[in-house]
């Protein structure tokens, strides 16, 4: 059974074209193991390595979610951003799909003060108070209002150090990529054959411009997340409090730590070891198919 999921998954993933990488001209040579080979003048992504990817960085968010721990989905380009959003919100993560704001994680006290700034405008016109203001109030605030929304609404909720950050595109996001090291939290990404994958502690090569392809993708990586909520222990009551008193220390910059120490902050269950590569399982040869070049 295992078996016939991954030759569907192998499938699916060639039919979204996510072997498709990117013009011979603006490889990354730290890509080379992960490319099979190249036609037209275009890279040809190994989806072997894809799959292996995708599997691990599956079981490293299932048991991330099942510790405690949540995950943060970051992705603002046009073809991931409703991806991103939607299934996000359908196994109820934290999201960036607007615009990484510098600081998001390592200054998170400044962007809560913002969060809070959106509580109290939104009190404002849920109490009906907003109609006692002027026209031209009214106007200033509401710009204001739908500014902090758009940027940070998707993590609103987000109250301490994300276990796991999933990354489309990391040399669009290359802040969000600094960010997660100096704190120390594990990063995984869907990387193309442009970028550097020194940089991320469990890369999935893959299209990264494809938008059936990262759908695909996030919707794995979203089930794998739901999956780990099933497991997740139901009595957290006694583990919440000491982590409350210590998430706003864990997000200042001049108190982040190394990887090691940041994973076992405030008695919570440590983040788990990214998974090997599960090599008894053979995952079927991609098909020849030939490339469209992407613009």
């Amino acid at each position: 059974m295992a078996t016939t999921n991954q030759a569907e998954l192998v499938k699916s993933l060639v039919d979204a074209g996510v072997h498709f990488g990117h013009r011979v001209s603006r490889w990354n040579p730290k890509m080379e193991p992960y490319i099979h080979g190249k036609r037209s003048m275009i890279h040809i992504i190994d989806v072997r390595e894809t799959v292996k990817g995708l599997l691990r960085a599956k079981r490293l968010i299932q048991q991330t979610v099942a510790g405690g721990k949540d995950i943060l989905f970051v992705g603002t380009k046009r073809q991931a951003r409703h991806a991103v959003e939607e299934e996000a919100r359908r196994c109820n993560m934290h999201f960036v799909s607007e615009r990484w704001l510098g600081g998001t994680l390592t200054n998170f006290r400044t962007i809560r003060a913002r969060l809070n700034r959106l509580e109290e405008l939104e009190k404002l016109w849920d109490s009906g108070q907003i109609e006692t203001y002027s026209k031209k109030m009214k106007s200033t605030l509401d710009r204001e209002r739908t500014k902090i929304k758009t940027n940070l609404d998707g993590i609103r909720r987000m109250t301490q150090m994300p276990g796991v950050m999933f990354i489309i595109d990391t040399r669009r996001e290359h802040i969000a990529v600094k960010e997660a090291k100096k704190l120390g939290v594990k990063t995984i990404a869907l990387i193309d054959t442009d970028s550097d994958p020194d940089l991320i502690d469990l890369p999935i090569p893959g299209n990264d411009d494809a938008m059936r392809a990262i759908e695909l993708i996030m919707k794995e990586l979203a089930d794998a997340a739901i999956e780990g909520k099933t497991t997740r222990p139901e009595t957290k009551t006694e583990g919440n409090e000491p982590r409350r008193r210590s998430s706003r220390s864990q997000f200042r910059a001049e108190d982040a730590q190394p990887a090691a120490p940041r994973t076992d902050d405030a008695g919570g269950a440590t983040s788990p070891e990214i998974p090997a590569p599960d090599s008894s399982a053979p995952v079927e040869p991609s098909p020849q198919q030939e490339p469209v070049a992407s613009a």
